[in-house]
């Protein structure tokens, strides 16, 4: 239970930056735009961190708000609504943003920040007067323990918030100012993705997606079979052992530990929902394109990716994701009202919604590995796996789905090794409690193969000849 909000006090922070006008969303943000509009809520990024025991003042978080409104147009971007259109993206060159300052009292300031958390989080914004930036901070008598930091999505992804965070990082505290900025701003994005070679891509790519979709099963795990009164739940589970193998499978066979999750995942999943081949919708980040890796900026967009894992090897399943995850990857720039009609066209085919969804969130910081790092011994897999942990929340704060994955990788405060953590998200009209943990479980225990005894078989049955489940890199662009 978090606490309830004491006064909280308003304290005005004036900017002014470049990069005024008013154009287009960029298709990162349609996207979210669609999402935020299909759900009727708002898609927030960022949270609450510890400053206690660092000496700041409220002059220093004003300065700093006042540092990211001025170096970030994203931050000082809002949205003019039209009937019947996507909305245009509005940059402002100047205004006015509130830093709010709780007093904690006698409260825990922890539970303080967290209330604040869920309430910037909660309450819808007003996308059309209101800056995409809430930013508070808790005090217990003159100390300032908390900083509260939540952002719209429209004004930036997970890639987004980490520049953002590294721009504030690299700021000089003596100056006040920031390195030089390379990023290519949302209203030049947006303006690029109007130009020849950015539209050629976008057709590319909807030709990709069109042909994964045609070939790929139309439903991915049956009609519902349960009841709960819960919609949805999720579970978290933290291994230590999957990172171990999954870095050494990538090691051993030269390839990103991206796709060996990927293989992992399609491994697991089909071994418990039967469900082959294994579609799932990834999100890609953009960020390797020119001028993106350090925008503040929404860049994720969605791509399908149709794997089969029947009848074959474990390792092959990883040989075959390493060969299919990059395309994949490319094909993921887009316009997103194109692909509305992509999908239009074939569910009017198929005389039924196509069902796509089953998504997948790669959000781990680190992708290659050490190459001359030793391999974990059986036995460090094993007191690995001794360590896995569950948790379970009731209430997922993830898109609903019938299944979403999120995978991390943060350091275990108590060893102080990089681990994977899923986050996995199921409708509970097709997934117990059993189920969810189960597939989880399976993810890990493929990765574990993977390293262990690559030759074994998947034991997911060989693909019914009339969805041959094509490989993603079969189908031409």
């Amino acid at each position: 239970m978090t606490a309830t909000l004491p006064a909280v006090e308003r304290v005005p922070v004036p900017f002014r930056g470049d990069g005024a006008g008013t154009g287009p969303l960029t298709w990162g943000q349609i996207g979210i735009w669609q999402a935020i509009a299909g759900s009727g809520e708002s898609r927030t990024m960022g949270g609450s961190t510890s400053i206690a025991g660092l000496g700041l003042t409220v002059a220093d978080l004003t300065d700093l708000l006042a540092y990211v409104m001025r170096r970030h147009p994203a931050l000082r971007t809002r949205l003019f609504l039209r009937a019947g259109a996507d909305p245009l993206q509005v940059c402002s060159a100047a205004g006015e943003v509130p830093l709010e300052v709780v007093d904690a009292g006698s409260a825990d300031p922890a539970e303080v920040a967290a209330a604040l958390e869920e309430r910037y989080a909660a309450v819808p914004f007003d996308y059309e007067h209101e800056w995409p930036v809430r930013m508070g901070v808790v005090r217990v008598g003159t100390e300032l323990t908390h900083m509260v930091a939540v952002y719209l999505h429209l004004s930036m992804d997970a890639g987004g918030l980490a520049a953002l965070i590294a721009d504030m990082a690299a700021r000089d505290p003596a100056t006040g100012e920031g390195p030089d900025l390379d990023a290519v701003a949302p209203l030049e994005q947006a303006a690029q993705q109007q130009r020849p070679a950015a539209l050629r891509q976008s057709a590319a790519a909807l030709r990709h997606f069109e042909r994964v979709l045609r070939t790929a099963p139309a439903s991915r795990f049956g009609p519902p079979r349960h009841t709960d009164p819960r919609p949805y739940r999720m579970i978290r589970y933290r291994s230590p052992a999957t990172r171990l193998a999954v870095d050494a499978v990538a090691r051993r066979s030269g390839v990103s530990t991206s796709a060996v999750l990927l293989a992992c995942f399609a491994v697991g999943l089909a071994r418990v929902t039967g469900s082959n081949p294994v579609l799932a919708m990834l999100m890609v980040g953009n960020r390797f394109r020119p001028g993106f890796a350090r925008s503040v900026s929404t860049l994720v967009q969605i791509s399908p990716y149709l794997i089969d894992v029947g009848d074959t090897t474990v390792a092959e399943a990883v040989a075959r994701a390493a060969r299919s995850t990059m395309n994949a990857y490319k094909h993921a720039y887009y316009d997103p009202n194109h692909q509305d009609e992509v999908l239009a066209r074939v569910n009017g085919e198929l005389g039924t919604p196509f069902d796509y969804s089953c998504f997948y969130n790669d959000r781990r910081a680190a992708d290659r590995v050490a190459e001359d790092a030793p391999d974990p011994t059986p036995e460090q897999i094993a007191a690995a796996l001794a360590r896995s942990e569950v948790h379970w929340e009731d209430e997922p704060g993830m898109p609903r789905q019938k299944l979403y994955l999120h995978l991390d990788d943060p350091v275990d405060p108590v060893t102080g090794e990089v681990v994977v953590d899923f986050a996995l998200s199921v409708d509970t009209r097709y997934f117990t409690a059993a189920d969810t943990e189960a597939v989880v479980r399976a993810i890990e225990a493929a990765a574990v193969q993977a390293h262990t005894d690559p030759g074994a078989r998947t034991g997911v049955p060989a693909t019914p000849a009339e969805h041959p489940g094509q490989a993603p890199e079969e189908v031409s662009a």
